[in-house]
């Protein structure tokens, strides 16, 4: 028997809540996209929350709601009869002592025995508080098998401390079906499992640079630093923002770490990694990726409160990837790229799955395409991909949603249809400003990204002596160089050729000085380093002028509010305002950059969040 369709649709998107306090700097020389700086680390796990649009108000503007990401793995799901214990793990458990009062018709585990229920075993067994719990048969067919799997043997307490929307009655309603006794009361501690019993699923992540500005630690998610947005067109791969949502899978053996391509039919192909590098010719691409919640920050201070992590502008980064082109590894396992090229063939999609069972998928055009640049990776930046970043393989597909270029790849599949994995088919999408309860199969999975653009750096310099005029009752307001720098990318490989800058709130405008870092071809003119097509940022600067009037609500203090706006090479612009944009996940957060600053140096919003309230 399968699970109801609406447990299904409830359990496959997680919702937890953080919050994290935002300082305002100190200083005047460098700026965020808001006031009050970057987030904080989270010192705790994702929390439970109720509906969204309930959040409690902010108490102040240096406080910053912080949503994990949606689409996660269901831990706990599945109708079938559940399986009763062997005999002889009746025969073997441990009775009950005269202190426990819990149901004397289950017998009692021994957390030496339940270890011995690991995910190589027939009958893999979990934990929940102090029960026991046979899994075998429904982990199989369940979406999120493989994670399951990783707390067999042990307890699937951390995860859903990680996955809190498990943590709900009618998930705990199904789990007690598959109970199969209790864990022995000599193994408990005030009625629970002893903390250093329960696996941490994160002991073996990878260290991070501290420079990171971290949103949330399990599972990690960090922003690129934004000195480092300006400082250089490549980023460092220590200081390339981390999106994961879950842990980083280990890999011993890299060189024998085995890709798997299965075709329409039904065949698969298997290589290693170091057959893809010596069977196929290596290209490098040098792409930005970003995260579709990119600025989602601004989206939530300047119009409503959305889901998700509140990340600032620093959730992209720009990288030269290494790897296989994936059309020639297609070709080889017997795809007809011939015949997709001309429509004749059923395949519409390229899925890609990871080793920590995330998934995604992109249409087949961008993977055929010979100037599509999707390439398998295999090296970031000269050197092995980093942890975070996939290794030791993982999808790079320029120009995309960075959800899309899966990290750990370890199977790609030819199909007629996308991906079935929650993150490609309940997340990653947009809805019109007045949805907030979405139909997500009534919109399609966000694939290229819209331009943006963002202020990452603003220097403070000397006041400008006013020219000498005759008194008037309304002087000009004072006046002080100021000089910006940051960043513009626009997705599908569309170059940015323009970026307007405004000191005044929009009054005036002037066009930034844009850098040439992706003008200059390879060392290969045919080949492009660079891709075939504007897969990168473009980085600009600009000196001007800043005018400083009186703030009416702040008497003594003197602030203007700085825009910038980027336009590309089909006239593709940014929309004015986060309202008409607004989304209940703050997806694709692209309107103006705005940056209040004032002569003391401490930013202020330039919004007051509202709050969703009903379909219209």
């Amino acid at each position: 028997m399968q699970a109801p369709r609406r447990l299904l649709s409830g359990l496959q998107q997680l919702r937890p809540a953080a919050r994290a306090v935002c300082p305002g700097p100190k200083t005047c020389r460098r700026f965020l996209s808001s006031p009050g700086g970057a987030p904080r680390p989270s010192t705790k796990n994702n929390t439970d929350y109720k509906s969204w649009w309930r959040l409690p108000r902010r108490s102040g503007a240096a406080t910053v709601s912080l949503l994990a990401s949606g689409g996660v793995v269901s831990l706990a799901l599945g109708l079938s009869e559940p399986s009763k214990p062997a005999q002889d793990d009746k025969e073997q458990a441990a009775p009950a002592t005269d202190t426990d009062t819990r149901d004397p018709k289950l017998p009692r585990f021994r957390l030496s025995e339940v270890r011995q229920h690991d995910r190589k075993s027939d009958r893999p067994w979990v934990t929940f508080e102090d029960k026991v719990y046979d899994i075998t048969d429904w982990v199989g067919a369940h979406p999120g098998g493989d994670v399951i799997l990783r707390a067999a043997g042990g307890s699937i307490d951390p995860y859903w401390n990680i996955f809190t929307i498990h943590k709900a009655p009618h998930v705990y309603e199904i789990l007690e079906q598959y109970q199969i006794g209790f864990i022995h009361s000599a193994d408990l501690v005030d009625g629970l499992p002893a903390a250093e019993s329960l696996e941490d699923p994160f002991r073996d992540d990878p260290v991070r640079d501290p420079r990171l500005i971290t949103l949330t630690v399990k599972p990690r998610n960090a922003e690129t630093p934004l000195e480092e947005l300006v400082e250089n067109f490549i980023t460092p791969n220590e200081l390339f923002y981390v999106r994961n949502h879950m842990w980083v899978p280990q890999v011993d053996a890299p060189a024998a770490h085995t890709l798997t391509v299965e075709l329409m039919d039904g065949t698969t192909k298997q290589y290693t990694l170091e057959e893809l590098k010596a069977r196929f010719k290596p290209v490098t691409i040098t792409a930005t990726l970003q995260c579709s919640g990119n600025r989602r920050r601004d989206m939530t201070l300047h119009s409503y409160e959305t889901q998700g992590l509140q990340w600032n502008v620093g959730a992209i980064s720009c990288a030269e990837w290494e790897g296989v082109k994936l059309v020639d590894v297609l070709a080889d396992a017997g795809f007809s790229v011939r015949d997709a090229r001309d429509g004749n063939t059923d395949a519409r999609h390229i899925q890609f799955a990871g080793l920590e069972s995330y998934g995604a998928s992109i249409p087949i055009e961008p993977a055929i395409d010979p100037r599509g640049d999707v390439i398998l990776a295999y090296a970031m930046n000269g050197k092995p991909l980093p942890p975070d970043h996939g290794f030791p393989l993982r999808a790079l597909v320029p120009g995309h949603v960075a959800a899309r270029s899966v990290k750990w790849l370890n199977k790609i599949v030819v199909s007629d249809e996308e991906s079935q994995s929650q993150w490609q088919r309940k997340d990653y999408k947009l809805f019109g400003p007045n949805v907030i309860h979405p139909d997500w199969e009534s919109a399609p999975a966000i694939q290229e990204m819209p331009i943006t653009s963002a202020i990452t750096l603003v220097k403070m310099g000397d006041w400008v002596k006013p020219a000498p005029r005759a008194p008037t009752a309304h002087p000009p307001p004072p006046r002080r160089e100021v000089s910006l720098a940051g960043y513009a990318y626009s997705g599908g490989g569309r170059r940015i050729v323009r970026v307007d800058v405004s000191l005044d709130n929009g009054k005036t405008w002037d066009q930034a000085r844009l850098a040439d870092d992706c003008d200059a071809p390879g060392p290969d003119s045919k080949s492009q380093r660079h891709g075939h097509k504007s897969w990168t940022w473009r980085r600009w600067h600009y000196d001007g002028i800043i005018p400083l009037a009186d703030a009416s609500s702040e008497p003594g203090r003197r602030c203007s509010t700085l825009l910038v706006k980027a336009t590309d090479e089909v006239y593709n612009s940014q929309p004015d305002q986060h309202d008409a944009i607004w989304n209940l996940r703050g997806n694709l957060a692209n309107a103006w950059h705005r940056l209040k600053v004032c002569s003391e140096c401490q930013g202020a919003p330039v919004g007051a969040v509202k709050k969703p309230t009903s379909e219209k």
